[in-house]
């Protein structure tokens, strides 16, 4: 999933933003690696099971 061509470089509302375009296409029980980098060399990553079956 990216979202950086739409937006553009949104530092803290990349993820949430990238979730909220792509929602639709997520099933209950996808898994899911989000990965985010930012200044200074800093960085975070998780894996989870996506739980919202958008009912």
């Amino acid at each position: 999933m990216l979202n950086i061509d739409k937006y553009g470089n949104t530092s803290a509302g990349t993820i949430p933003l990238c979730l909220w375009d792509w929602e639709d296409k997520l099933k209950k029980g996808d898994n899911i690696i989000l990965a985010a980098f930012g200044a200074g060399f800093s960085w975070g990553a998780v894996y989870l099971k996506w739980g919202y079956d958008g009912e």
